[in-house]
């Protein structure tokens, strides 16, 4: 459930009117539900119930501490893929052995760091990768456990800019030459092979996928365990979608039923990633109408909100749902818009043609679904502040990052010497 909706005529997030937000820090900004999140990771949780599951949720998808936070005081693990997002996992108290390392180019700097806070995994990418990995460790007098990550050639059909378990995309290992990669690193003194990691993609809403690249990764384990090799945790990544149209989606419910049927009885510790599924819907971006320009065939909603805070409509041509702070009323006139805003490129295009009540300069939209993939992704294009974060929690708010505006930004740039 997603605690965004109408009361007494205008939008509330949880217990809070989101136009007193609005009154108070201005606009664009996000705002995330504090309880939206937890319920989320509740859902999944249950999901789970009976299988020896550690859920490490993926700090890419929204990597506020506050966020994280949240996470970690309901037992969460973390997922991360730099070093910047396993300081940040650190500092929302996630337990380093609950954080696993994904990512398919680590630094020597970001596999050193991960020794030396003695995380709980390293998902290995390459044989490249190993090699180093081990070579530091070496040198620190420290051995690590790793998960060989597998690319099983399974096409998700989901985008593809975020599909990640095909042949031909640049994630982890043939799933035919892992036997030879396993081979090799037993030869390593410094690096031991704890189990199997996998992720397909993003956004999937359809659950064949999932179970196609299941059965193919018990089918591996098996393999090898006759082979005398101990498998005994698997990572299976995350991916699971969210409603961004209001269409149905499958539940938690179903994909865990999935995961019980494959792997119950492998007798394995099992690590799930989910990003997306836990926040995708716990945040708004509450942005207001600048101007409404009618053009020679189209009619402008322009915005202050744009491309450089929510980059998914331009990268991946994703459609979220923006609906009006007030609530539209029966028998509201509907208009047919874009809706855009102030950047200075074509792409800056948060929808096209769609219906909305008849709106004016001055009125307030909220971005629905824009919780993962939203603020992280941000940049200052155009020399335009990074917008606030605000995280809501029943009937009080807290602004759980500033607007960073280009003043602030410009102290960190220096003229050259000679022109001093």
């Amino acid at each position: 459930m997603e605690y965004f909706e109408y009361r007494n005529g205008t939008l509330v997030a949880e217990d809070v009117t989101v136009s007193k937000i609005v009154d108070e820090i201005g606009t664009p900004f996000y705002c995330y539900s504090a309880t939206t999140i937890e319920n989320h990771f509740l859902d999944l949780k249950n999901a789970l119930a009976g299988l020896p599951a550690t859920i490490c949720y993926a700090i890419k998808a929204n990597s506020n501490i506050a966020v994280i936070k949240t996470l970690a005081d309901m037992g969460a693990g973390a997922d991360v893929v730099s070093s910047g997002e396993l300081t940040r996992a650190l500092k929302a108290g996630i337990p380093a052995k609950k954080i696993v390392f994904s990512g398919v180019g680590k630094t020597s700097e970001e596999l050193a760091h991960a020794l030396k806070e003695d995380i709980l995994q390293i998902n290995i990418e390459s044989e490249p990768e190993l090699n180093e990995l081990n070579k530091i460790a070496s040198a620190m007098n420290k051995k690590i456990e790793v998960a060989l990550r597998i690319n099983p050639d399974i096409d998700a059909n989901t985008h593809d800019k975020i599909s990640t378990g095909r042949s031909e995309d640049k994630f982890g290992i043939e799933w035919t030459r892992i036997k030879d990669v396993i081979s090799l690193a037993q030869k390593l003194d410094n690096v031991k092979i704890v189990g199997l990691a996998m992720h397909i993609g993003s956004q999937l809403t359809k659950l064949d996928p999932f179970r196609e690249a299941f059965i193919r990764l018990e089918t591996l384990v098996k393999e090898l365990r006759l082979e005398g090799y101990e498998i005994s945790r698997l990572d299976l990544g995350g991916g699971l979608g969210i409603s961004y149209d209001g269409l149905p989606t499958p539940t938690p419910a179903e994909y865990g039923k999935i995961v019980k049927a494959v792997f119950k009885s492998l007798n394995c510790d099992l690590i799930f990633e989910p990003g997306r599924f836990i926040v995708g819907n716990s945040g708004i971006l509450v942005t207001q109408v600048i101007y409404v320009k009618q053009g020679a065939t189209r009619r402008f909603l322009i915005l202050d909100a744009a491309m450089n805070d929510l980059m998914r409509p331009c990268l991946y041509d994703a459609k979220h749902s923006i609906v009006s702070l007030k609530e539209p009323k029966d028998g509201d006139n509907l208009e047919r818009v874009d809706v855009v805003g102030p950047v200075c490129e074509t792409g800056d295009t948060f929808a096209t043609e769609i219906d909305l009540p008849a709106t004016v300069s001055g009125d307030f939209l909220a971005i629905r679904s824009a919780g993962a993939y939203g603020a992280v992704m941000s940049s200052t294009y155009n020399s335009r502040s990074l917008i606030p974060e605000v995280m809501v929690k029943g009937n009080n708010f807290s602004v759980i990052r500033q607007r960073i505006t280009p003043e602030i930004m410009i102290n960190y740039e220096n003229f050259p010497e000679w022109y001093t």
